[in-house]
């Protein structure tokens, strides 16, 4: 049974989404504003949740259709095979939203929506009345410029939501964008990272799974694991799959420094849940203090700022620090997060790169320095 899959993601991480799940194997990939789709059996829709590191959940894409009037959008969540994935006792709660659409009201859209899907079932089934007693199908729709989209969620708890994270500071990036953050830094299974403003250790940890290839949703439960519809045995293959690609022994190694002695041992902690605290260490240290470790090594850091944790002034402050600490010398990176679009100008440098993204609700850009190289260029 091939079906069309959506996966939601970050602004701005489409591309990486998209190579990801090409890398995995997936097929017909193809990127979108804030999500990608794929098409595959359930083996692959397995595969993506246990092993996607950027997209925030994987969904069945139903159905999508324009609709400007309740009679449209009636008939078009009727026509979908809801009886392929929902038996006689399943609940199927419904959510979603609207934007710049004729149908606007969230909750008469729901209504509507469930009216259609119980009378879709009800002529399958020969009832007229479901319990929903059983394991749940969130049903979630989208209606954006009139076009509707009918979805049925397999993730459950966002992807982001890795197990290990049970406690956290008081703003934690997400998952997703610090394993985008490695992920566009270039880490590898040979590389030093370091993280001078740490936190509860998020980056540093997303860095190890992705370079001893750790697959992020290995631990977790999935809602799709209690489908009846879905084969038995299938995120058990996928699991197995993922296991056997670990590589524990791969050199890589992490620091981080917090100035906030609860911070670091809620990130020595998380560290261990994520089975990676052999490879990092944490310690309490002061930016100011902060010197570029000899040799080849990465900095990835989230700082605080403006309405994450300090007042603007003094968020400003803290980027001249950091772009007195941070040094262009050989053989070091620095990958950057912020939502300040004066963020060069305080640090002192342009950056090689940048991606705009968000970070929550914030828009930010992703600021990469690559590695400095003093040496004259040879000409040819």
């Amino acid at each position: 049974m091939t079906m069309t899959f959506c996966a939601p993601c970050i602004f701005g991480l489409e591309g990486l989404c998209a190579n990801e799940f090409r890398f995995l194997g997936l097929q017909n990939v193809r990127a979108e504003n804030g999500r990608v789709l794929f098409d595959g059996d359930w083996s692959a829709m397995a595969r993506a949740n246990i092993r996607a590191r950027y997209a925030e959940r994987v969904q069945i894409l139903l159905g999508e259709f324009r609709a400007t009037t309740f009679s449209q959008l009636f008939d078009g969540v009727k026509s979908l095979p809801w009886s392929d994935y929902i038996g006689m006792s399943d609940a199927f709660p419904v959510k979603g939203s609207c934007l710049n659409s004729k149908l606007m009201s969230v909750p008469d859209c729901q209504k509507i929506i469930k009216k259609a899907v119980v009378q879709s079932l009800s002529e399958r089934y020969m009832l007229s009345w479901f319990e929903e007693t059983g394991a749940p199908r969130q049903i979630q729709f989208l209606i954006m410029n009139d076009r509707v989209s009918i979805l049925l969620d397999t993730s459950g708890a966002g992807l982001h939501k890795r197990g290990y994270r049970a406690q956290a500071n008081d703003a934690p990036i997400k998952e997703t964008l610090a394993a985008a953050m490695a992920e566009l830094s270039g880490v590898r299974p040979n590389h030093f990272v370091v993280d001078p403003m740490c936190g509860s250790g998020t980056i540093l940890i997303e860095a190890a799974l992705k370079a001893l290839k750790i697959a992020p949703g290995l631990h977790r439960y999935f809602a799709a694991e209690r489908w009846s519809c879905v084969p038995a045995g299938v995120f058990e293959e996928e699991r197995a799959r993922a296991e056997a690609m670990i590589d524990r022994d791969a050199p890589f190694r992490a620091e981080g420094y917090d100035i906030d002695e609860a911070a670091l041992e809620t990130a020595r902690s998380n560290a261990e849940k994520a089975g990676v605290a052999d490879h990092i260490t944490f310690r309490k240290r002061d930016l100011r203090d902060f010197t570029p470790p000899e040799g080849y090594c990465t900095v990835i850091t989230n700082p605080p700022y403006g309405e994450r944790l300090l007042d603007l002034h003094a968020a400003e402050e803290l980027y001249k620090v950091m772009g007195e600490r941070f040094l262009p010398l050989s053989g070091k990176r620095y990958t950057v997060i912020t939502p300040d679009d004066d963020f060069e100008k305080l640090f002192g440098r342009k950056a090689d790169k940048r991606r705009k993204t968000y970070n929550g609700t914030l828009k930010c850009q992703i600021y990469l320095f690559r590695s400095y190289d003093p040496s004259p260029s040879k000409k040819p």
